[in-house]
């Protein structure tokens, strides 16, 4: 009896984990490759020093990518395109603060999390940090 309830909780966990890549889902933003190399010691990403500061980096992702940091050696990166638009009808996101507003409906997104008020949250990117390098890829 103890082997059938531990094989079912070993089901349940199996089955309940994910790969936490929930981009894929969104029909409005395409999958791009992106691996992009940001040096926090050029000084247009100086600010990537400091939590709180958000940056904008072009040319990578669908219109651009917003990477911040959130504490010490964590880093958030985002597609710069409104998640609840089609890709052509808005320009990128702007940034406000901690937030991003898409300049088509003026929804608000949160860099921490990437969660709004409409029906999907920004599309997320992996970030690892090393040194004054910062490597955004998916």
């Amino acid at each position: 009896m103890k082997k059938i309830w531990l094989l079912t909780l070993l089901v349940c966990t199996l089955l309940s984990c994910s790969d936490s890549n929930n981009s894929s889902k969104n029909p409005n933003i395409p999958n791009y490759s992106v691996s992009a190399y940001i040096n926090t010691n050029l000084p247009a990403y100086n600010k990537l020093l400091y939590p709180s500061n958000p940056v904008f980096v072009p040319n990578y992702g669908a219109k651009g990518l917003i990477v911040m940091m959130t504490g010490p050696g964590t880093y958030t990166a985002f597609d710069a395109a409104c998640p609840n638009q089609p890709l052509n009808s808005c320009t990128a996101m702007t940034i406000d603060g901690i937030n991003a507003v898409c300049s088509c409906d003026k929804s608000t997104y949160s860099l921490y999390t990437g969660i709004g008020d409409k029906e999907y949250p920004m599309k997320q990117y992996r970030v690892e940090a090393s040194g004054s390098v910062i490597h955004v890829y998916n």
